[in-house]
């Protein structure tokens, strides 16, 4: 049985309409990003308590803190950033989320990553140490332009940190807008290490996000291959079909429903069990 969840604030930016939303579409865990125009780091306690309690009435439990943790230069000053992660911890903590989505760090326009590969170690080991101790799982999401944008990259960020805490999140139309065939070319090797889906399809030609299974993110092989692997975890919609930028997305109410009715189908198609 697989388990749904969602990033909701591609819903409405009100957190009790996106609750109202996962309700009617049976959907009870939700990865929070932001809410009221807010980002989740700059909720203040007050608001977290008032998210907490929120959901709590919904029955929706947290999946994920869908942090931005990397998304900034690979050149920016680290340390506010180190900070900042310390709050996504203890917003992890209060919602009882058991992942942190993050990323390793934008790469300058036009350089090799491999010039930057040690600085992104440093940071990303840095990231992991500080987890150390919380009950939470760090998830790599494969973002387009930061050094772990392609299988191979990603790959050697979760192996050379080397940490139990840190993990990947796979996001088929990121890979997809990167020019990589995501099962194709990355999903034996990085399949030890995926703990998450992110819930996106793009078309490889124009880069276009699309519902799940309309694009070239070869969802149908990686749905039937992580039911053979026996992969037992969070599916997150994220579908970003009115507005898809690097630092998020929007769908609103009719298009997040297209969105997730089309990935149920596929499941539906799979006859593939899920909540």
């Amino acid at each position: 049985m697989w388990t749904l969840s969602g990033f909701a604030d591609e819903i409405s930016p009100d957190l009790e309409e996106q609750c109202e939303l996962l309700d009617t579409l049976g959907i009870r865990f939700i990865e929070f990003r932001s809410a009221w125009d807010t980002n989740v780091l700059d909720l203040d306690d007050d608001k977290i308590d008032e998210v907490r309690k929120t959901l709590a009435a919904h029955g929706i439990s947290a999946s994920s803190v869908g942090s931005p943790i990397g998304k900034i230069s690979v050149r920016e000053d680290f340390e506010p950033h180190l900070a900042r992660f310390r709050r996504a911890l203890w917003v992890a903590g209060e919602l009882e989320a058991p992942y942190i989505r993050l990323f390793s760090f934008f790469m300058p326009e036009g350089e090799d990553p491999a010039a930057h590969r040690d600085e992104v170690l440093r940071r990303m080991s840095a990231l992991a140490a500080a987890a150390a101790g919380h009950d939470v799982v760090l998830l790599h999401e494969n973002e387009k332009d930061i050094y772990g944008d392609v299988p191979e990259r990603c790959l050697d960020v979760v192996e050379s940190v080397g940490s139990d805490q840190l993990r990947l999140a796979w996001d088929p139309a990121n890979f997809v807008q990167c020019g990589v065939r995501p099962f194709t070319d990355g999903y034996a090797r990085l399949r030890p290490y995926v703990d998450y889906i992110q819930v996106k399809d793009a078309d490889l030609a124009s880069g276009t996000v699309v519902p799940a299974g309309q694009g070239d993110g070869q969802l149908r092989e990686t749905l039937d291959a992580l039911h053979a692997d026996g992969f037992d975890g969070f599916f997150s919609m994220e579908p970003h079909l009115a507005v898809a930028g690097s630092h998020g997305g929007f769908s609103g109410a009719e298009q997040f429903t297209r969105a997730t009715r089309a990935f149920t189908g596929l499941l539906d198609e799979a006859g593939l069990g899920y909540c």
